[in-house]
């Protein structure tokens, strides 16, 4: 039992970072029905961006601030230069743009900082704590808070704000949303950059588990993509609980099902990300609320 609980703990450490990457993947569909396959390196980009400020002296938690804010920055004027030119086009076209800014970040990266991984020293303990018998990771455990938090925060902020609310009316009705004056531009270019800065938290807390190289996110962004199919790309929440529950399925799979082991694991989620697609998400989802 001590070690059912040990593993439920690391897939909820995993599936933190899942759950982070596809909220960001539901922000920006939600605002431009576009699927940025980009939100992964972008995350990627963000995290080195974190371990420079750490290299050149800085405490982990400023650093972790300020590229927080930057990411939001950066998401912000990415879709204000690059995707907002290109809305009214073929979505299949904006789809494609993300996919080259995904090869265009991640070379930016190599050329930056280079191929290899790089030591990221882990912001919190590794030692473990005994509950009930048993020994819990305590990285783990504070990698699944931080991620619940955020995922928290930014459910708050989508569901009793307005700013939530003026993201729900330019999500839902962008044409009626501007005739009753509300910045439709101003706040999908904000969900862009809410998303980055999510992202931006997901690869800050994978870094030390996964290794900050400039592929590091690559399986990552197909596990956030099968969060979000969860709700069909509409709900938050659902992208949320979809992203913790699949690390612990997979967590659970690898210790519990003898042929299942790491390299099985992207088959597994692909499998799940074709079923749910086949399975018309659209009914895996009540209303389309920022809030479902």
């Amino acid at each position: 039992m001590a070690g059912f609980a040990a593993h439920v703990v690391t897939g909820l450490a995993s599936g933190g970072i899942y759950a982070l990457l596809a909220l960001g993947l539901v922000l920006t569909h939600r605002s431009t029905r576009t699927l940025n396959f980009a939100q992964g390196e972008l995350a990627t980009l963000s995290a080195f961006v974190c371990w420079a400020l750490t290299a050149h002296g800085w405490a982990f938690w400023p650093a972790f601030g300020v590229t927080v804010l930057l990411s939001f920055g950066g998401g912000f004027a990415l879709h204000g230069v690059v995707i907002r030119p290109v809305e009214g086009g073929s979505p299949v076209g904006v789809v494609l743009l993300t996919v080259g800014l995904l090869l265009a970040i991640n070379g930016l990266d190599a050329w930056i900082w280079g191929a290899g991984a790089k030591h990221v020293h882990d912001p919190f303990s590794t030692a473990t704590v005994h509950v009930a018998g048993g020994a819990l990771s305590k990285q783990s455990l504070w990698t699944a808070g931080v991620a619940l938090a955020v995922s928290l925060v930014v459910g708050a902020l989508l569901a009793r704000t307005k700013l939530g609310l003026g993201l729900r009316a330019a999500a839902t009705s962008p044409v009626e949303a501007r005739f009753a004056g509300v910045p439709v531009g101003a706040l999908v270019a904000t969900a862009w950059g809410l998303a980055a800065a999510v992202g931006a938290v997901a690869g800050v807390l994978a870094s030390p588990t996964f290794g900050l190289e400039p592929n590091m996110m690559r399986t990552v962004l197909l596990y956030a993509f099968a969060a979000a199919l969860l709700g069909g790309l509409r709900s938050p929440l659902a992208a949320v609980v979809g992203g913790f529950a699949l690390g612990v399925a997979l967590e659970l799979l690898d210790a519990y099902v003898h042929w299942i082991d790491g390299v099985l694991r992207p088959p597994v989620a692909f499998a799940l990300v074709l079923t749910l697609l086949l399975a018309r998400p659209g009914r895996l989802v009540g209303p389309e609320r920022w809030a479902a």
